[in-house]
């Protein structure tokens, strides 16, 4: 399940609230161990994701970094070619 969770830090364009959002989703999963959580435990699980988006975004606003913005298509590229390495 974590390793559906990327680095969201100095991309160009730059990280969307939705991906900030989705891995908040997964490391709430992963944390809770709850894929879909039950209806009593719907809503601690979504104030929580709310909570862990919140500080994500709060993070990569104050982060400052010399190094230039990633591009997203060549990292997906390095990413497949890993995977392929990896698994054949």
């Amino acid at each position: 399940m974590c390793r559906n969770i990327k680095t969201l830090y100095n991309f160009d364009p730059p990280t969307t609230n939705e991906e900030v959002h989705a891995a908040s989703v997964q490391f709430v999963r992963k944390i809770s161990g709850f894929a879909k959580p039950s209806n009593i435990n719907h809503q601690p699980f979504d104030n929580a994701v709310e909570e862990v988006a919140r500080v994500v975004a709060n993070l990569l606003d104050s982060l400052a970094t010399s190094a230039p913005p990633r591009n997203r298509e060549t990292e997906a590229a390095k990413a497949k070619a890993r995977a392929i390495a990896r698994f054949g």
